[in-house]
C-alpha cells in the first residue's frame, strides 16, 4: 500500500512553516495516541514518521524533491531501536521539541494536576421550552417542573449526619485522585482518575447523613422560573447557571434551556423584521387606499399608494423583533398581493373595456 502524503496525513499546506507543522503534528499526537480511548496507533505512528520528516529541514527538502524515497535517506540503513523501533524500516522518533504534558495532559490528567480535592461539579441539565410566537417577540417568563438530584435538607449538602464531621479520604489521602501508572509505547505515563471512594471529594464523612446515605443529596421536583429575553429565536438556548443537579460538597451543575418557536399562521420572522401578506383588488391598486394590517402590537392603518403593483413591499418602521437593549426595534414588512378578479359581469367588463379604448397607453402603462 502506497504511503500517504506526509503534509496531507498532517493536514498542513506545503509551505507551512515550522511552528504550523508542529501545531498540526501536536492536534494529531492527542487524537491519535493508542493510550487514549478511541485511539488509532497505525495513524499516530503515521503522524509521528511524517513530523520527524517536516520538522528537519534536511529531510524536508529532499522529501519535497524526492518525495517519501528521499526521506528514507535520513533515516539510515538499519533498525532503529526508537519507541517505535525495532524492525526493519522502523525510525526513531524526537519528541524532545514538544511538550508532552501538553500533548497528553488532557486525556492522561497526569504532569500538572493541581493539589488537592478536584473541583466538585453537579450535573449540567438539558430541557426544553416552547413559546408561542409573540412570546418569542417580547419576551416571557416560564415555570418548568424537573425531577433532579437536589441538595439534602437533612445534612445541607454535607454528606455527614449533622453533629458529625469529615475525615480525610483514606484512600486518596485528601487528594481526590488516585493516580495510576500505565506502560505505554513512550514510557511509563502516570494517569490521574478520580478517586473511588470519596469521588473526588477528598473527604468523606464519619458518620454518613440516615437521609441520603452520605450522598449530600436527594432526587426532588423542582420548579424553575425562567425568564426569556425579547427577540429569542427557534433554536436559542438560555443558561442557568447553578440550576441543574447537585452533587455532595460541591457546586450545582448549569441548566440548559433550549428554546422552540411555533410557527405563526400569519407572521413569519426574517432576523428582527416580521413579514405578513395583505391582499388588495386592482382598483384599490390604482387609486390608492388605506388598509388595516394585524401586527404583532395589534392592529394599525397603512397607506397603499396608488398606482401599487403586485408583490411591492411596505414597512412599518418600529412593529417589529425587540433586539439590543430592547428599545430598538425591526420593522414590520407587508407583502402586497393585487387580486385580478376571475369573473366579470357584463357591465363590469364594458367599463374596462371602454377605459381600455380611451387609454393610449394601456391600462395601469
Amino acid at each position: 500500500m502506497a504511503k500517504r502524503d506526509y503534509y496531507e496525513i498532517l493536514g498542513v499546506d506545503k509551505n507551512a512553516s515550522g511552528e504550523e507543522i508542529k501545531r498540526a503534528y501536536r492536534k494529531q499526537a492527542v487524537k491519535h495516541h493508542p493510550d487514549k480511548e478511541g485511539g488509532d496507533e497505525a495513524k499516530f505512528k503515521e503522524a509521528a514518521e511524517a513530523y520527524e520528516v517536516l520538522k528537519d529541514s534536511t529531510k524536508r527538502k529532499q522529501y519535497d524533491q524526492f518525495g517519501h524515497a528521499g526521506a528514507q535517506q535520513g533515516f539510515g540503513g538499519g533498525g532503529a531501536h526508537g519507541p517505535f523501533g525495532g524492525g526493519q524500516g522502523g525510525f526513531e522518533v524526537d519528541l524532545g521539541d514538544l511538550d508532552l504534558g501538553d500533548i497528553f495532559g488532557s486525556f492522561f490528567g497526569g504532569g500538572r494536576q493541581r493539589a488537592g480535592a478536584q473541583a466538585r461539579r453537579g450535573r449540567d441539565v438539558e430541557t426544553r421550552v416552547t413559546l408561542e410566537f409573540k412570546e418569542a417577540v417580547f419576551g416571557t417568563e416560564k415555570t418548568i417542573e424537573l425531577d433532579l438530584e437536589d441538595i439534602c435538607t437533612h445534612c445541607k449538602g454535607k454528606m455527614a449526619e449533622p453533629g458529625s464531621s469529615l475525615k480525610t479520604c483514606d484512600t486518596c489521602k485528601g487528594q481526590g485522585q488516585v493516580v495510576q501508572v500505565q506502560n505505554t509505547i513512550l514510557g511509563s505515563i502516570q494517569r490521574a482518575t478520580t478517586c473511588p471512594t470519596c469521588h473526588g471529594a477528598g473527604k468523606v464523612p464519619e458518620k454518613p447523613c440516615i437521609e441520603c446515605g452520605g450522598k449530600g443529596t436527594k432526587r426532588a421536583k423542582q420548579q424553575i422560573k425562567v425568564k426569556i429575553p425579547s427577540g429569542v429565536s427557534d433554536g436559542n438556548t438560555i443558561r442557568l447557571r447553578e440550576r441543574g443537579e447537585a452533587i455532595g460538597g460541591g457546586a450545582k451543575g448549569d441548566l440548559y434551556v433550549h428554546v422552540q418557536v411555533r410557527p405563526s399562521r400569519e407572521f413569519e420572522r426574517h432576523g428582527h423584521d416580521i413579514v405578513s401578506a395583505a391582499t388588495i383588488d386592482m382598483i384599490d391598486a390604482a387609486l390608492g387606499t388605506e388598509i388595516e394590517v394585524n401586527t404583532v402590537d395589534g392592529k394599525t392603518k397603512m397607506k397603499i399608494p396608488a398606482g401599487t403593483q403586485s408583490g411591492q413591499t411596505f414597512k412599518l418602521s418600529g412593529k417589529g423583533v425587540p433586539y439590543g437593549s430592547g428599545s430598538t426595534r425591526g420593522n414590520h414588512l407587508v407583502d402586497v398581493t393585487v387580486m385580478i378578479p376571475k369573473k366579470l359581469t357584463t357591465k363590469q367588463r364594458s367599463m374596462l373595456e371602454e377605459f381600455n379604448k380611451s387609454s393610449k397607453k394601456g391600462w395601469f402603462k
